[in-house]
């Protein structure tokens, strides 16, 4: 159980952590926590669908532990390897004294001692604070194989290692995982979550965030910031900015002691919120201006 009873409540705990959502967000972290689903969340990169992992865990006290998927990443290495350097050293030592049986070896080399545990793994494991929050990140990295490993793995919570034999957990993780929508994910693993599309927020929203993880920014300068990052959104970018390269952008700009934003002081600053030389090139020069004269005409008219 987690203590929480509301929407209300899971929001103030987020609200607690720096991470402020909606109500749509924090209603499927609410149902998802009070009914044990794992939650898939999609969106762009930079949204704060990993963010939500981690706050969830500050909130809960609970051990945050990561699965960063890749292409390539196999059931195995997401479970369990044996250290078999380790093992590797007792064999020649068993074999050097020549007082071991080869079954009672054997028994020895594959046990818990030398068992290297993974993600999946350590979040079966019992915890004294509580089920674990496994964050299963960036999953349309993989390939469908994976896929189908997990949809075995967070239907029954067990993993099986073929040498010790079926490991359950006692209590399920609380799992997050995330999709920057690189590929489609097979309906098969979203019928087993409950699905959110975290989406860019609205300028409101943006303050509340900016206001939360970046608090000595000055309102003027956060309304800028703001502005001009939800007006790039619009532009055409080949990587459009999340909230993660807002809060960035401000927290450089403050370092370098910047009061408002200038064409000047944007471009020096624009790797702060793109990432690639040819959305930078875009908004060199008079581009740049253009979009801070359209900003700060709205923003005055607000």
């Amino acid at each position: 159980m987690t203590g929480f009873d509301t929407i209300d409540a899971v929001q103030e705990m987020l609200s607690a952590q720096g991470y402020v959502c909606d109500r749509a967000l924090g209603t499927v972290v609410f149902l998802a926590l009070r009914l044990g689903r794992p939650l898939f969340l999609e969106g762009e990169a930079g949204v704060g669908k990993t963010e939500i992992a981690k706050a969830l865990s500050a909130g809960l006290n609970r051990r945050l532990i990561r699965l960063q998927c890749y292409e390539g990443l196999d059931a195995s290495t997401a479970v369990y390897e044996w250290n078999f350097p380790a093992q590797m050293v007792a064999i020649r030592t068993a074999e050097a004294a020549g007082d071991q049986s080869r079954a009672d070896l054997q028994a020895e080399l594959f046990s818990d001692d030398y068992l290297i545990e993974r993600p999946l793994l350590e979040a079966m494991r019992p915890d004294e604070n509580g089920a674990p929050v496994l964050l299963i990140d960036e999953l349309d990295r993989t390939d469908e194989p994976f896929e189908a490993f997990l949809l075995e793995a967070l239907s029954d919570f067990q993993v099986t290692i073929p040498e010790l034999g079926t490991i359950k957990a006692p209590e399920p993780p609380i799992v997050i995982l995330t999709s920057n929508r690189t590929r489609e994910v097979h309906d098969a693993l979203k019928r087993r979550c409950l699905y959110h599309w975290v989406d860019y927020p609205d300028f409101e929203r943006e303050m509340e965030i900016l206001a939360a993880r970046a608090p000595e920014a000055a309102a003027a300068l956060s309304r800028e910031v703001v502005a001009f990052v939800q007006q790039l959104r619009t532009e055409d970018l080949f990587k459009k900015p999340g909230v993660a390269e807002t809060i960035d952008w401000a927290k450089c700009l403050l370092a370098l002691d910047v009061i408002n934003l200038s064409p000047e002081v944007i471009a020096d600053t624009l790797g702060a919120i793109l990432k690639y030389q040819d959305d930078i090139q875009k908004l060199q020069g008079s581009e740049a201006k253009r979009i801070l004269d359209q900003v700060k005409a709205t923003l005055e008219v607000a």
